[in-house]
């Protein structure tokens, strides 16, 4: 499996991020797999933020629940993460992963392979 995120880079507070993942390699609705979206702000450990399951459930962090949301598009198999009311401390690398069956599904670790991630700055 192959993911690859893109975003754009430069975020203006109080605005809205988007960011897409293309999977290639399996399909997203392939059965017990879940795909995430992971983040590491500069200097701080990872965040697991939240995760879309083959079935189409999601999860998400307490801390992001408000603020994220996680959706895909089966034909293009590609997963996307807004996020709202951005703040400086959003800035971080945002990965996209997938968790085969096993593990929990709220743990960064259980994810495998990820994306190269993209960066996100949120400055004005």
């Amino acid at each position: 499996v192959q993911l690859q995120e893109s975003g754009p880079g430069l975020v203006k507070p109080s605005q809205t991020l988007s960011l897409t993942c293309i999977v290639s390699g399996a399909s997203i609705t392939t059965n017990y797999f879940h795909w995430s979206w992971i983040r590491q702000p500069p200097g701080k450990v990872l965040e697991w933020m939240g995760a879309i399951a083959y079935s189409g459930s999601t999860y998400y962090s307490p801390s992001l629940k408000s603020r994220a949301s996680i959706s895909r598009d089966n034909a293009r198999n590609t997963l996307y993460l807004q996020m709202n009311s951005l703040k400086a401390e959003d800035s971080a690398v945002y990965y996209c992963a997938v968790r085969y069956p096993s593990g929990s599904v709220y743990r960064s670790e259980s994810y495998s392979p990820w994306g190269q991630g993209t960066q996100v700055a949120v400055s004005s």
